[in-house]
């Protein structure tokens, strides 16, 4: 009798506060929803005030892509000006916009940076919208929780840019993927993205799961049953948010089939993904002469990649470290690793000395070329034996094309996009090479070096004639269809 009465007091207890609950739950979300409103019709209104009008009397659209780092000089931003380009042809009578966060330029040199390095000149103006809030999405500000925090970090810098310019068409073009919705629900845009490398992946689940260490899942976790639980459930919980969040955009594009298959699984957007392989500059890099019969008596290994950690330029080092200890001094001697890439800002640059405190440490001899011009770039990579790259699954690679239509032999990281589409057999011949060890990269590179002059020109022409699916005309027709239904 005593338990009933107990159980009907808990009972009234709980009705008693489920009331209250739920009007506060249903005011909370009534005031969210007029906020949201007011917000959307705010927005609309700097929208409509800021319309220009052509000569014909028709509205101008505005096209923005959000690119805080448009001035790093990487492959991302390659794709970004090439975009740009293709869009200038086909919709002459747009405004076109940059979001960027490099105030330290002007959008002349920003330009004038864009020809230097990629050989790429615009044929209309360009109106760069520069951010304050850069600051937010890098990885610095965030220690701990650094996808959350930069996730989150990203919403604010796109809150930025929409309020300074308000777009007809959105498109993402660097991965923050969290901008989406702020643009198509408070904007009213339409928007689309290109996606280089989901922010998250069910190979980071992997990881974690298998404790693996890593550069993103530091060895103290790896090692710690409990903080790697906790790590997993915060990635899956990240994961589905990055899901809803992609699942906005009403037009992807992704740059390779390892990329495909991950934004596939998690944004489930199968009716609106194509794969757009990013552009190379490849008809300049198969401007140089492979000097058939000229017998090579220095050997120089090169690196295309900026400067980030996830491009393991430690691991280059330390697999020709290991290389060399298997030459003789004269063999030595005659052998070079040359790193080429961009600094972003301070940590890039730090990372880059700390790369240069390691080979001296090892003794290996490294030159370093940071931010070089396309024609020092060009030529480097022209005078090359091999071509290294070892970011473990690099989404697509545009250094690996660069330096296969260079004519130099890739070895590069046998996972990602170097694996499942760049580094493949044509008609049946063998187009480079993969490794993924220092040890398997030592012994590749001490294998290439060893070929007859004639089976590496074999290797060479093979892949030079493979990559003409990369080219600037490839990206072009493929981007432009692909966006073509943010433009009707």
């Amino acid at each position: 009798m005593a338990g009933t009465l107990c159980l009907c007091g808990l009972s009234r207890v709980l009705m008693s506060l489920f009331i209250p609950a739920l009007i506060t739950s249903v005011s909370i979300t009534l005031l969210l929803f007029i906020v949201l409103l007011f917000v959307r019709l705010w927005i609309g209104q700097k929208k409509k005030a800021s319309v220009q009008v052509s000569k014909d009397g028709k509205e101008l659209k505005v096209v923005a892509f959000f690119h805080p780092y448009c001035n790093a000089g990487g492959g991302g931003e390659r794709v970004l000006w090439c975009a740009l380009r293709a869009l200038q042809k086909r919709y002459k009578n747009a405004i076109y916009v940059v979001y960027t966060g490099d105030k330290d330029v002007s959008g002349e040199e920003i330009l004038n940076g864009a020809a230097a390095r990629f050989n790429i000149k615009l044929s209309y103006p360009v109106k760069f919208v520069f951010l304050d809030k850069r600051y937010l999405v890098e990885d610095r500000l965030y220690p701990h929780f650094t996808l959350l925090g930069q996730s989150l970090g990203s919403i604010l810098l796109g809150w930025e840019a929409l309020v300074k310019c308000v777009p007809d068409i959105y498109i993402d073009s660097m991965g923050y993927a969290f901008t989406l919705p702020l643009f198509k629900y408070l904007g009213g845009c339409r928007v689309g993205c290109y996606v280089h490398y989901p922010t998250i992946s069910t190979d980071m689940l992997s990881v974690v799961r298998d404790h693996s260490a890593r550069f993103n899942n530091a060895a103290f976790i790896s090692n710690n049953p409990v903080l790697s639980r906790l790590k997993l459930i915060y990635y899956i919980l990240f994961a589905m948010i990055y899901g809803w969040v992609g699942s906005c955009s009403d037009m992807v594009m992704v740059n390779s089939t390892w990329t495909l298959n991950h934004v596939l699984e998690l944004w489930k957007c199968s009716d609106r993904i194509s794969i757009v392989y990013p552009p190379c500059d490849v008809q300049t890099f198969l401007d140089i002469e492979l000097n058939e019969k000229q017998e090579r008596k220095d050997h120089s290994v090169v690196s295309i990649g900026q400067f980030r950690p996830e491009k393991d330029h430690k691991l280059q080092i330390r697999a020709f470290s290991t290389l060399l200890a298997k030459k003789t001094l004269e063999e030595r001697a005659k052998l070079k690793l040359i790193l080429i890439g961009g600094c972003r800002n301070k940590e890039d640059e730090l990372r880059v000395s700390e790369l240069k405190k390691l080979s001296a440490d090892l003794g290996v001899p490294v030159e370093f070329k940071v931010n070089i011009p396309f024609e020092e770039l060009k030529k480097h990579l022209g005078e090359a034996t091999i071509g290294l790259h070892t970011m473990w699954n690099e989404h697509f690679g545009i250094g690996v094309v660069e330096c296969m239509a260079a004519g130099t032999i890739i070895l590069a990281h046998n996972s990602g996009g170097p694996k499942l589409d760049i580094v493949v057999p044509y008609e049946g011949h063998d187009t480079g090479f993969l490794a993924d060890s220092e040890e398997s990269y030592s012994c590749t590179m001490d294998r290439i070096l060893t070929m007859s002059e004639d089976k590496r020109l074999q290797i060479r022409q093979n892949a030079r004639r493979s990559v003409s699916r990369f080219s600037d005309q490839e990206f072009e027709v493929n981007f432009l269809s692909a966006t073509e239904i943010l433009f009707k």
